[in-house]
């Protein structure tokens, strides 16, 4: 009696990457749809008065941030209602803004201002004032006794 010969083995069948590769591509491509998707609606463009004035149509209704100088400053500091026109030379525009003011804000300082506009006027919800980036530290008292002085 013959011993029966053994199955030969059996092939294995290759498997086609083309599923693999079409569920990395559709992985990817939604994770860039929700990362880039709604990206302009929640950009906050920065412009002056004057970028404004020739843009308002894209821009009208979107919140932004609007940079310029201060001018015509009117603030109350019981009310915290604070009213200034801020200007790049070109154009001005007036705006509010309710809180706190930094001791940096004053006329004729750098300022960019979050909100949107109502009217003609921009209601600002956050202040950020420019400030020098140089720091000189005063050599004699006299210098010092001015420097608090103007800061009062």
């Amino acid at each position: 009696m013959t011993l029966p010969s053994p199955l030969p083995q059996a092939r294995r069948r290759k498997r086609s990457p083309l599923p693999t590769v079409l569920g990395i591509v559709a992985l990817v491509a939604l994770t860039a749809f929700i990362a880039f998707g709604n990206l302009g609606k929640s950009l906050e463009y920065f412009v002056t008065p004057t970028e404004y004035v020739q843009q308002r149509a894209e821009l009208e209704g979107r919140p932004l941030r609007i940079g310029g100088l201060v001018r015509a400053v009117q603030y109350d500091p019981q009310t915290l209602d604070l009213k200034f026109n801020v200007t790049d030379g070109g154009a001005s525009f007036p705006v509010q803004y309710r809180g706190a003011v930094s001791d940096l804000f004053k006329e004729n300082q750098g300022v960019v201002v979050r909100g949107e506009f109502q009217g003609n006027t921009f209601h600002a919800s956050e202040l950020v004032v420019k400030h020098s980036e140089e720091y000189h530290v005063p050599q004699t008292q006299a210098e010092l006794k001015d420097l608090l002085r103007q800061s009062e």
